[in-house]
C-alpha cells in the first residue's frame, strides 16, 4: 500500500510536526524503561526537525539519555586496500554533523544526567559494515527513521539507483549524481573533485526494517522526487526513495513547494 502524503506549508512546520512526534515517542520509551533508536540522516533536509527538537528540549528539559542515534552513513577515504572514515574535523562529514548539529545542540540545555551520550551515536564501521545491522537488530530495531531523498536521482542514504531491495549496510561507490547533490548540501566541499567517491551506508532492507519511517522533502528542488514517490506504490530500484512504500508504518511529509502546490 502506498505511503500517505501530507503537505505542510513550510520546512519549519514540517520540523515542528515531526519533532513533536519524536519527543513524545522518546518520552514513552523512557517511561517504559526502553532505549529509543532514532535513524538519522545529515544534510539540509532534516535540519528543521533537529532545530525543532532542540527548542522542545529547551522548553521541557526532557531526559533523552535513553536515545540512540543510528546514523545512516559516512564518507570514506581509501587507505591502501581498505577504507576509513573521512577525518571528522571536516564540516561535511557525518560525524561532524552529528556532533555539531544534533548532540551538542540537544544537550546544551539539559543537565548531564538527562543528556544524550556520545557513545550512543552509532555509525556503520567500514571494517565490518554488516555488523551494523546485527547491532541494530540486537538493540530491538530502529524505532523511528527520518529519511531524505536525493534531488536528482532519488538516492536514500548512499543507496544509488539500482540498489537491491534486500541490500544491507555496506561500502558503496558514490554515483556522480549523489556526489553533486552532496556538493550542494555541503558548500565546504568547494568542488566536485573534493567530494569522496565512497561511503559506508545502511541498505534498503535496513531502512525498511524500521518500525516507523517518515520521508521528508521540502523546497522546489525536491519536486521531482515527490512526484516519483507519489507515482509509485512499492519499491522501485530506479528511484530508491520509493522504499518508503515498503516500510511498516510510513508517511511522506513535504512542503507546498516540493508538492508543487
Amino acid at each position: 500500500m502506498s505511503a500517505p502524503v501530507r503537505v505542510l506549508p513550510t520546512p519549519e512546520a514540517i520540523g515542528a510536526d515531526i519533532a513533536g512526534r519524536i519527543v513524545e515517542k522518546i518520552d514513552l520509551a523512557r517511561d517504559s524503561g526502553r532505549r529509543f533508536l532514532l535513524g538519522c540522516p545529515t544534510g539540509r533536509t532534516p535540519r528543521p526537525i533537529y532545530r525543532a527538537i532542540e527548542e522542545k528540549l529547551k522548553a521541557s528539559r526532557s531526559d533523552i539519555s535513553n536515545v540512540v542515534l543510528v546514523m545512516m552513513d559516512e564518507y570514506l577515504i581509501s587507505v591502501g586496500e581498505g577504507f576509513r572514515y573521512a577525518p571528522s574535523e571536516n564540516p561535511w562529514t557525518c560525524h561532524h554533523f552529528a556532533r555539531a548539529e544534533i548532540l551538542d545542540r540537544w544537550n546544551s540545555s539539559l543537565p548531564p544526567r538527562h543528556q544524550l551520550s556520545a557513545d550512543s551515536v552509532w555509525f556503520p564501521n567500514p571494517k565490518d559494515p554488516a555488523r551494523y545491522d546485527d547491532e541494530i537488530d540486537a538493540a530491538g530495531g530502529i524505532d523511528f527513521f527520518i529519511l531524505a531523498s536525493g534531488a536528482s536521482d532519488g538516492h536514500v542514504a548512499f543507496n544509488p539507483p539500482g540498489s537491491s531491495r534486500d541490500s544491507r549496510t555496506r561500502i558503496i561507490a558514490l554515483s556522480d549524481e549523489t556526489r553533486r547533490d552532496n556538493l550542494k548540501t555541503f558548500p565546504a566541499f568547494k568542488s566536485l573533485d573534493s567530494v569522496p567517491r565512497h561511503g559506508v551506508s545502511v541498505g534498503i532492507a535496513t531502512i525498511a526494517a524500521a518500525k516507523e519511517c517518515v520521508m521528508v522533502a521540502w523546497g522546489t528542488g525536491k519536486r521531482l522526487t515527490v512526484e516519483r514517490m507519489r507515482s509509485a506504490s512499492h519499491y522501485d530500484p530506479d528511484w530508491p526513495a520509493t522504499i518508503i512504500h515498503d516500510c511498516r508504518t510510513a508517511e511522506i511529509v513535504c512542503d507546498a513547494d516540493a508538492a508543487g502546490e
